[in-house]
């Protein structure tokens, strides 16, 4: 039997820093677990736009295809600010969510304890708080048609079009209520039906596949905007949260800041099952290439590592290594040990990137 095969794509900025504290974990699976992964490595965003004059190869397309996994650090950057639309860094990434139909993103937040006072919000609020956010991500307004900046008279005009069938939302809500059937069996389903019909269609259609096939599951609405103001007021009353690609694009970096850092935050971005029933799958942080602080030591690369926590789980069946992973990233947090997103406390120890990766591999040969 093969091993499970995984892409990394380290992309821009930061991107190549935290992935490279990735390779250490799954190295020491290797090593210490015996369970082995095919890892190969491809280009994707700036750096793959700078060696073929495109965000995404087609090659590399097509690899992502085949693998089991992909593992995604970061695209973008001001160099590349002044690109034609079609060939930014962020088209690779789109495009990989689009072909690979990942329609479904999975995107925790988590407060560990030890991070609870570092949260912007009061410690009662936010610690023990353990949210998903489940966000369509191949239709909405990022990929609608018609689109683009048009002349009309002697003005410009910018056009983006928010467009849903009944077959996407639906799919996605299952996504979401198969996974509130694993956690505490909520489900919020967060739109603006009271100023857009494709507000009215999300809430009708996730109504449908509730009471035709999650009954048992909980479900209750709100307009996006006010979740965006109860994540703030108080995010405990959530489980899972289940949007749109626009809505939940802002509601999980607002949820980002409960946790104190968006240096904290993965995601799991899944489609359809492939012939070996795994789903096609793309793992990533939410924080984005960081070009300011690229190649000096600063990033945080726990939301990548939990990133490869999340695949070990939901795309190789590997709950108990997932939560060893999620396990050694508390200890090491609860010992005190900083990167440079999270100082401000006083008792706590700054590393580098690098001695985070370390700290948290020591912790993983700690827990055997």
């Amino acid at each position: 039997m093969s091993n499970p095969s995984i892409l990394i794509l380290p992309g821009d900025g930061i991107g190549p820093e935290v992935m490279a504290e990735v390779a250490k974990i799954i190295d020491w699976f290797g090593a210490k677990r015996g369970k082995t992964f095919d890892v190969s490595e491809d280009l994707v965003g700036g750096a793959a736009y700078d060696v073929h004059g495109t965000p995404l190869h087609d090659d590399t397309m097509e690899r992502a295809q085949n693998v089991d996994a992909v593992l995604l650090g970061a695209v973008g950057g001001p160099k590349y600010d002044s690109l034609d639309f079609s060939v930014k860094p962020e088209r690779g990434l789109l495009r990989l969510r689009k072909e690979m139909d990942l329609f479904a993103n999975l995107r925790p937040a988590q407060c560990f304890d030890a991070l609870a006072d570092f949260s912007s919000l009061k410690k009662d609020v936010v610690a023990g708080l353990d949210i998903m956010i489940v966000r369509e991500l191949t239709s909405g307004i990022y990929f609608g048609e018609p689109r683009g900046i048009i002349h009309e008279g002697n003005e410009r005009v910018g056009i983006n079009t928010q467009r849903y069938t009944e077959s996407e939302i639906a799919r996605v809500a299952r996504s979401a209520f198969e996974l509130a059937r694993k956690r505490s069996n909520r489900v919020c389903s967060m739109e603006k039906a009271n100023v857009m019909e494709s507000g009215v269609l999300w809430r009708e259609v996730v109504t449908e596949v509730h009471q035709a096939e999650y009954a048992d599951v909980e479900l209750s609405h709100m307009y996006a905007d006010a979740g965006a103001m109860q994540l703030c007021r108080w995010p405990k009353q959530f489980d899972v949260i289940v949007t749109d690609n626009l809505f939940g694009d802002m509601l999980s970096d607002a949820a980002a800041m409960l946790t104190g850092s968006l240096g904290m935050l993965p995601s799991a971005s899944l489609g359809a099952p492939m012939a070996n029933g795994r789903p096609k799958a793309l793992y990533e942080p939410v924080h984005g290439s960081a070009p300011d602080i690229a190649g000096q030591g600063k990033a945080n690369p726990i939301a990548c590592i939990l990133s490869f926590a999340m695949a070990l789980r939901y795309s190789f069946d590997l709950g108990e290594d997932a939560t060893r992973v999620e396990k050694a990233v508390e200890k090491v947090l609860a010992d005190g040990l900083r990167t440079a997103d999270l100082l401000g406390e006083e008792g706590v120890t700054p590393v580098t990137t690098g001695e985070m990766g370390d700290a948290i591999v020591t912790a993983l040969d700690a827990s055997l």
